[in-house]
């Protein structure tokens, strides 16, 4: 016998080829069982109420919607043909209401209309809390939280210098660090109390605390009032409590990203690993992109710029800051950040699917193809002779040129 199965929320119904209902087994009308019920489907679990009407009909042959579950179907022994919206489904669905109160599993069509209304609502909220207990989305929000405070900090210190220049404006170019720069400021202040012993109690070497004492006894900024300098002082400080903060939120993104994902963290460290994360938007997504992609992540604007000019391509995206990529020739750097991205392919696969630690042989085998590209590659490749000009064709460049200078 050849039986059209389909399955809803309510239970499991069997129909003939002309779409007459033949058998049904309900659902629990339990909200929580319903909704454990659905789960396991999508997985391709087939539902209790589906195994225990086949074994109660014992067909030949049943045509289902769904082809994740012929497989489970198939090894209860019977021939599975996977068809969607097949005539049982068809009439299922077009007469919802009426199969439901006739099964008496609802009272009337507004009952029924209720219990989907909750099981949709509860299957959307588990499939929220789901998503929202994947660990790598805390690694995401800690790296655009460091990319955050940087920019901050950034912004932030442009201001002190230009602030403090009024009063000791030598330091700016003396002390590049923002760091030691705010500790100068917050420490020190006023420039007649700049010594070596204060710079070097601060953490400056000794030959750069010279240049800077030396430089504010001769210095050429104004004299400010004890008012000023506080408020100049309150900046520094919440530069430096920005600095705490960010090596704070190091250590967790370091801790969290040896917990989600320990085989990209060995390869490329928990900043740039966390960074590809983000821009993938989760460690799953990371996985099912290819090499290619993933060597390009980040590059996003330049690749389609080539794409749409027909110039050449990006050669890497994020993962140029891979210390290895940034320090290469421009003609190694290409090659190198294609092999990386091979390895964090498997690495994130590995991370998301398996949970095995491969990251120490995954280093090994990428130094080693970085040996070989920097042996075998070592000298630039010949530049490629220009076609000679036509006389009398005018270079695009120069025609631009031209035409832009004439609208000015």
């Amino acid at each position: 016998m050849r039986i059209y199965l389909a399955e809803h929320t309510i239970g499991s119904f069997a129909f003939d080829e002309s779409g007459n209902l033949l058998d049904y087994v309900l659902n629990p009308k339990e909200l929580g069982k319903v909704v454990d019920i659905l789960i396991n489907t999508e997985k391709g679990e087939p539902m209790p109420s589906t195994v225990e009407l086949i074994q109660k009909l014992k067909p030949t042959e049943v045509v289902i919607e769904s082809e994740t579950e012929s497989a489970k179907m198939q090894s209860l022994g019977i021939k599975v043909v996977s068809k969607p919206h097949h005539v049982g489904a068809k009439v299922l669905r077009s007469s919802l209401a009426e199969i439901a109160v006739k099964a008496k599993f609802a009272e009337d069509p507004k009952d029924i209309y209720s219990f989907l209304y909750q099981v949709t609502l509860e299957y959307t909220r588990r499939k929220l809390r789901k998503a929202a207990q994947k660990r790598d989305l805390l690694a995401i929000q800690a790296i655009r939280a460091i990319d955050d405070i940087d920019k901050t900090i950034n912004l932030f210190s442009e201001r002190l210098r230009e602030w403090y220049s009024i009063h000791f404006p030598e330091a700016d170019k003396l002390v590049e660090d923002h760091d030691q720069y705010a500790k100068i400021v917050s420490n020190i202040g006023y420039r007649d109390a700049v010594t070596v012993e204060a710079l070097t109690e601060i953490g400056l070497n000794e030959q750069k605390a010279k240049k800077l004492a030396d430089a504010a006894k001769k210095s050429i900024g104004a004299d400010i009032s004890d008012a000023d300098i506080n408020s100049i002082r309150d900046l520094a400080n919440t530069i430096l409590s920005l600095f705490r903060l960010r090596a704070s939120l190091y250590d967790y993104l370091d801790s969290i990203m040896r917990e989600v994902s320990p085989n990209v963290t060995e390869l490329v460290g928990p900043t740039l690993g966390a960074r590809l994360l983000s821009l993938a938007g989760s460690l799953e997504e990371l996985s099912k992109m290819p090499a290619s992609t993933i060597q390009v992540l980040g590059a996003e604007k330049a690749l389609f710029r080539a794409l749409k000019s027909g110039s050449r391509p990006p050669k890497h995206g994020i993962i140029f800051q891979y210390p290895a990529i940034h320090v290469s020739p421009r003609w190694q750097r290409g090659k190198i950040a294609r092999a990386l991205a091979a390895k964090l392919a498997i690495a994130s696969r590995i991370d998301a699917y398996s949970g095995r630690f491969v990251g120490t042989q995954l280093v090994e085998q990428v130094n080693k193809r970085i040996e070989e590209i920097k042996t075998k590659y070592a000298q630039p490749p010949p530049k490629k002779q220009q076609p000679p000009r036509e006389e009398g064709k005018k270079d695009r460049r120069e025609h631009k040129k031209g035409k832009k200078g004439k609208r000015r």
